[in-house]
């Protein structure tokens, strides 16, 4: 099996994971599990695994001239990004935040012109009107409906900031991952987002009643852990060895369609005409932000 293959399916393997994490960790959260609490658990437990299986690796120093990237890498990839989506998952529904996650795509896009000049198309521009207004109306419009969701609006918000965030770390980090082995560059940017996140994440942490979560919710956070953090990182950025970051960003799409499936089936959220619509609206946005100009054939 090539390289190009694995990656795919790592890349197919890490939004499997992220859509099955919607409705997952939101059973547990916040009744057991504060959101900044979970942060801690994820980055701690993965910056210790990365420690253990770095051995695995080839022997890295890190170049005096790149811990400044590395630096920007974390905050973005391991705390914004990572704060954003679980306070944002406390405060909405794992339909929306499936939907909205799926901004990245556009985002990139977006990002892309303005920090590296890329060239915006008719077809990307609609792309990111239609995207936008699949996330407006979700964040303006949605009403409460049940299903433990306190702030929807606001969590929707924080589920853009999230998108936004993840986006920036795919861009930045392209070029440390074509130059460090994953496992390398996972430990430090796991461990400076631990020493970035402790101070933000430790009183949530103190408070989790470990004596009082069932097991099934123990298994959640393992999850959560294991799953979510440690082998959707390290999916990725092999992903990120041998494909574009943009063509990483658009393994997303099925990121909705898994994550509302599961939440429907175990009954942890409900598909309104609003979340059709927006799902709609934001994946075409996708398809077109994304979407290659036609090469004419040389005469």
């Amino acid at each position: 099996m090539s390289k190009r293959t694995l990656a795919i399916l790592a890349a197919l393997g890490a939004t499997t994971i992220y859509g099955l994490n919607h409705t997952i960790a939101k059973g547990v959260m916040p009744h057991y599990v504060q959101p900044f609490g979970f942060i801690f658990l994820r980055v701690s437990g993965a910056a210790l695994l990365f420690w253990l299986f770095s051995s695995l690796g080839p022997k890295q120093r890190i170049e005096r001239k790149d811990w400044g990237r590395i630096l920007v890498c974390a905050i973005f990839g391991m705390v914004i990004n990572m704060l954003a989506f679980f306070k944002g998952l406390e405060l909405s529904t794992p339909v929306n935040s499936a939907v909205l996650v799926t901004l990245t795509p556009i985002i990139v896009v977006g990002l892309s012109f303005f920090l590296i000049r890329e060239r915006i198309t008719l077809y990307k521009a609609l792309g990111i009107l239609l995207g936008g207004l699949g996330a407006l109306g979700l964040i303006f419009l949605n009403k409460p409906e049940g299903f433990n969701a306190p702030n929807i609006p606001l969590g929707n918000t924080l589920f853009v900031v999230n998108a936004t965030s993840y986006g920036l770390y795919l861009i930045l980090a392209k070029k440390l991952i074509e130059k460090y082995h994953p496992l390398v560059l996972m430990k430090w940017l796991f461990t400076l987002a631990f020493i970035i996140n402790f101070p933000i994440t430790l009183p949530e942490f103190l408070e989790i009643p470990w004596a009082e979560i069932p097991g099934d919710g123990l298994a959640a956070i393992a999850f959560v852990i294991l799953g979510t953090t440690f082998l959707t990182y390290l999916f990725n950025v092999f992903a990120l060895t041998q494909l574009k970051a943009s063509t990483v960003s658009a393994f997303i799409y099925a990121q909705p369609l898994i994550g509302i499936a599961f939440a429907l089936l175990t009954g942890k959220d409900k598909l309104t005409l609003l979340n059709t619509i927006a799902m709609i609206l934001v994946l075409s946005g996708v398809y077109l932000a994304s979407r290659r100009p036609r090469i004419p054939p040389r005469t």
